[in-house]
């Protein structure tokens, strides 16, 4: 039964007719952040959530000291080339955030990065030449928040700019240091998303801004030493459905102003060794045709290369001449393959890379050019099934090598260049994880669940072998499961740090890789939204009876997770399969789906109706949203535990929606559930390493707990 002493909201209903549908709201009161009633809401659910979870407090400890113990704390990323600089980043030890650093270039013809002294103490250099770009910690003092936005080099080196958040909203104030000297500009441009793309002369830079709905419409172009009030306007999108964003090539000749639906995209182009030709269009959007362009040297040629959706739902790479043209006027150059999903093409001098995935596996794609264009095609390969591969940071349009990523649920990030010239990959570094740990202690898995229309679901799993419910005789053991599914993001197998204290009690983590997302091509993106959503979360619930009936966990001791678009899936799998998991965790949850998607003036709204629907508007996707969404249908029914997390100040998914839900629980059913709104905080929760561990080590004690391992 529920907790007599958890905070009970006050009921205030308010009543709203669509579509000849009424719609009661108890708790839409909560929505008002600067009351004080609402902020006493919060503080008492705080504070209940934290002594319904007191008991945990050693274990939080325990494991807060497990990720830092296992992390090098003062470590280097790297060193990335970029024209002139080896730029790298720092962490020290005992401090939340680390430092931006470059060293000069000392030979051209030598592309192996410098290895930096990783025991090199705060104040001393890591490599011989070390210039300190930005330390964050001096930055972010005297902030409860911080977040470092973009940060840009200028093109003659001597300028950077960099962009910072202390509230959590998103909003960027962009500033400029000398680099010589570090002195600060006095240009500052304020509410910026992200930060700033320069023009080749470094004289202007771009940048956008957001409309009232946090939507980014505008693309102004600044001129250093004039006030932003006097930025001429490059580019205004005014279809609400649309955002707005520019970048330069990596040849640094073309900027690019792209506006883009959750289907449809449209570009702009500027030469800038022609600019007479001003901003040209380069194709007008046309209804469901996605593409994106990248400037490329084939033959001898300048072309555009376009990656776009015209010739099948797994896009095609085509090429284009430098100028306005239509899609009927494309080439193709990797015509489109139905079992081959291309995500992502990347142009160099002598090469292109193709970020690619087949069969729910990802794979990175050689196309080398010759004088006469290209001469080969071939992948990297790697000879672990499971593990996720993808062109890394490679700025240098000249570049020979290609860096890249790779990892899976045993073994750590690492980071290789590729040799095109000899074909060499080289490791040059591997994330280290301090301690005994060894990947080959942990055997990964791919699993399948059938869906309820016979859909083949895939699950990647990871579990320490000597605890393995696959070794002959073993049982079940407690199981971590995660989804998302949505925006055709696809939850590729990683390795985390902090889930190694979860696998080493003997638990095992799997990620279900559920309709909506991109795993299995756009397909499987497409049969998980709008009126297909309900597939997600019937994947879900599959996923989770697949690994109880095969063996590898119990319902008791199965926990769902899930943020954001995922917090949506928790919350729509608690109404419909709540006999499937013995407890769930819903982080920054979209769970009062129908509510902010009917609600034109709320950040992203707009630009989301080609994901869920425009229920304002449209009949069905009223009808679509109101059955799944999660605040709609909480029922008079036993729920599993539920954690819900929150941020006071995320704009991407207000703190209302999991309030609203959490209030709605308590009310209607049987369910224990908790509420942890963070104060200082936005949608990607706290800010600093060691206050983000602090954060985990509450949500996995949390699972641990119910996985019957809190003493483990």
């Amino acid at each position: 039964m529920p907790d007599p002493s958890a905070p009970q909201a006050a009921a205030r209903p308010v009543t709203t007719t669509h579509h000849g549908h009424e719609r009661v709201d108890e708790y839409d009161w909560l929505r008002d952040k600067d009351s004080p009633e609402v902020l006493a809401h919060l503080e008492a659910e705080n504070a209940y959530t934290q002594a319904r979870t007191e008991h945990l407090a050693p274990l939080r400890a325990r494991l807060f000291d497990e990720i830092k113990a296992r992390t090098r704390e003062t470590d280097l990323s790297v060193p990335t080339r970029k024209r002139g600089h080896w730029y790298y980043g720092r962490s020290f030890e005992g401090r939340e955030y680390g430092a931006s650093c470059r060293v000069p270039v000392a030979d051209p013809a030598d592309w192996s990065p410098p290895r930096p002294a990783e025991d090199a103490a705060p104040d001393q250099p890591a490599l011989p030449g070390e210039q300190v770009l930005l330390d964050l910690d001096a930055l972010a003092e005297g902030h409860d928040f911080f977040s470092l936005g973009g940060s840009a080099i200028s093109p003659d080196d001597t300028l950077l700019a960099y962009a910072v958040d202390t509230t959590g909203d998103e909003r960027y104030t962009v500033r400029f240091r000398e680099l010589a000297g570090e002195a600060l500009r006095d240009d500052v441009l304020t509410d910026v998303m992200g930060g700033v793309t320069w023009h080749p002369d470094g004289e202007r830079c771009y940048y956008a801004t957001v409309d009232e709905s946090w939507r980014p419409d505008k693309i102004w172009e600044h001129r250093l030493g004039t006030a932003q009030a006097d930025d001429a306007l490059v580019h205004h999108e005014t279809d609400e459905r649309f955002w707005t964003g520019l970048g330069r090539t990596r040849s640094e000749r073309f900027l690019m102003v792209a506006s883009g639906s959750k289907t449809t995209s449209e570009y702009r182009f500027l030469d800038t060794e022609d600019e007479g030709a001003g901003w040209q269009l380069f194709s007008p959007r046309r209804a469901d045709l996605d593409h994106h362009l990248e400037h490329a040297v084939i033959a001898g040629q300048d072309v555009f290369l376009v990656h776009h959706n015209g010739t099948g739902p797994d896009y095609e790479i085509a090429t284009a001449p430098i100028a306005p043209t239509a899609p009927e006027d494309w080439t193709p150059l990797v015509p489109h393959d139905p079992a081959v999903r291309l995500e992502d093409v990347a142009a160099f001098a002598g090469h292109l890379v193709v970020e690619q995935r087949s069969a729910g596996q990802t794979q990175l794609r050689v196309i080398e050019l010759g004088p006469d264009g290209p001469t080969d095609d071939y992948l990297v390969t790697f000879d672990r099934e499971l593990a996720t591969v993808g062109a890394g940071s490679n700025p240098g349009f000249d570049q020979p090598v290609i860096r890249l990523g790779y990892t899976s649920l045993a073994v750590p990030s690492s980071v290789y260049d590729y040799d095109v010239r000899t074909r060499e990959l080289t490791l040059l570094r591997r994330q280290p994880v301090l301690g005994d740990f060894d990947p080959d202690d942990y055997e990964e898995h791919r699993l399948w669940a059938t869906a309820p229309d016979g859909e083949q679901v895939p699950i990647s799993l990871v579990v320490r072998r000597d605890a393995s419910p696959a070794r002959e005789g073993a049982g079940p053991v407690p199981l971590h499961l995660y989804g998302y599914g949505a925006y055709e993001a696809s939850m590729d197998p990683g390795f985390s740090v902090a889930r190694l204290s979860v696998l080493d009690r003997g638990a095992a983590f799997a990620i279900a890789h559920v309709r909506g997302g991109g795993e299995m091509g756009r397909r499987w993106y497409d049969e998980g939204k709008l009126h297909h959503k309900q597939h997600t979360f019937d994947d879900f619930a599959a996923c989770a009876r697949h690994l109880v009936d095969t063996g590898w966990t119990t319902v008791e001791h199965l926990v769902g997770e899930g943020g954001s678009a995922g917090g949506l899936l928790i919350g729509a799998v608690a109404n419909q399969a709540p006999d499937a998991f013995g407890a769930l965790v819903a982080g920054v949850p979209f769970v009062d789906t129908l509510t902010s998607m009917l609600d034109a003036s709320l950040p992203l709204t707009v630009t989301e109706y080609d994901e869920w629907g425009d229920p304002a508007g449209d009949p069905q996707a009223y009808a679509d949203i109101a059955a799944y969404a999660p605040y709609e249908n909480v029922a008079a029914q036993h729920y599993p535990a539920i954690l819900a997390e929150t941020s006071l100040n995320d704009t991407r998914v207000l703190y209302v929606e999991p309030a609203k839900w959490v209030a709605r629980l308590r009310a209607v059913a049987d369910a224990d559930v908790l509420l942890r709104c963070e104060m200082q905080a936005g949608h990607g929760g706290v800010s600093g390493r060691y206050r983000a561990w602090h954060d985990r080590a509450f949500s996995l004690a949390w699972i641990l707990d119910r996985m019957g391992l809190a003493d483990a």
